[in-house]
């Protein structure tokens, strides 16, 4: 699993400093999380295929988090475009993203599937063979959430050894991989666990960006692998965070800490302060395995 963040920054784009976005790489997909302006660019800087993101998930509609998508939508007709895309967000986005191509008179060469967000409670959104994807409803100033990503169970593997000592036949192997007990010709029943390996645990991610301290989410990811909880303040501006319904870095530890994640991933900085390292110094005082989020940082678990 990859994470590769384009922007985590507050408010409005700098120079050397993006907003919100980010791509995670699991199972062999690409999706596409916010798109801040600039996302494109930074798809560019980061060597991301364009091509390759047919899933869009946008968090709210504030312009830190989407200002850069029809922007990404109509380079992506330039670009000749055919496969479909799909953006899941909060209700109005199809009408916000419709009125932009209709105005400018850019309609895509592929097809848009909007699919609208309204419900406060969790709610699967995407689910294929191998990843489903769940809502994280969060507080914040506008209709918020944030995404939860899981790998499905892969299939068990085979103990080559042990399946050639009982002789069994290959049109079983199949059946071994999927968990099955194999009985031979004269009855003789060999359970899967002698014949098969456990499989590489499934991994998860979850998303959680914007939102002040909301203990309300802790049972949605509880025991994720990887936790990005936005830490827009420092400890000093916590009445500030409470008052524009934002965390703070020691908040995003104690949700991770709460939680049992493996891993925290800060981000969302405000732009007030020189610098980020006092995020983790503060949130690691709560949580152990912090990671700061930095613009065209990469993470890989």
């Amino acid at each position: 699993m990859k994470l590769t963040i384009l922007g985590c920054y507050a408010a409005t784009p700098r120079t050397l400093t993006n907003p919100t976005s980010q791509v995670l790489e699991i199972k062999n997909k690409l999706f596409l999380i916010d798109c801040g302006e600039g996302t494109q660019v930074q798809l560019r800087k980061n060597k991301i295929k364009f091509s390759k993101i047919n899933h869009i998930f946008i968090s709210h509609l504030h312009g830190d988090h989407l200002y850069g998508l029809i922007g990404t939508i109509s380079t992506f007709s330039l670009l000749g475009r055919t496969t479909d895309l799909h953006i899941y967000g909060p209700k109005g986005i199809k009408e916000l993203i419709l009125l932009q191509l209709k105005l400018t008179e850019s309609w895509t060469t592929y097809s848009l599937f909007f699919h609208e967000l309204e419900s406060k409670e969790s709610e699967v959104i995407f689910e294929d063979t191998k990843v489903i994807v769940k809502t994280i409803p969060l507080k914040h100033r506008v209709y918020t959430n944030g995404f939860l990503f899981q790998e499905k169970p892969g299939d068990r593997k085979l103990n080559v050894e042990a399946v050639q000592q009982y002789d069994i036949h290959t049109a079983y192997y199949q059946k071994i991989k999927g968990g099955g007990d194999v009985t031979l010709d004269d009855g003789t029943v060999i359970e899967n666990e002698k014949l098969s390996f456990d499989p590489i645990p499934a991994m998860s991610y979850a998303f959680c960006s914007d939102t002040v301290y909301h203990e309300a989410i802790i049972p949605i990811i509880k025991d994720v692998d990887v936790l990005y909880h936005e830490s827009t303040f420092l400890e000093s501006e916590a009445p500030l965070a409470l008052k524009t319904l934002h965390s703070t870095a020691k908040e995003a530890a104690k949700i991770a800490l709460k939680a049992n994640a493996k891993h925290l991933v800060l981000g969302h900085y405000s732009t007030r302060y020189d610098g980020i390292e006092r995020f983790k110094e503060e949130a690691a005082e709560i949580f152990p395995n912090v990671l700061l989020g930095d613009d065209g940082r990469s993470f890989e678990f």
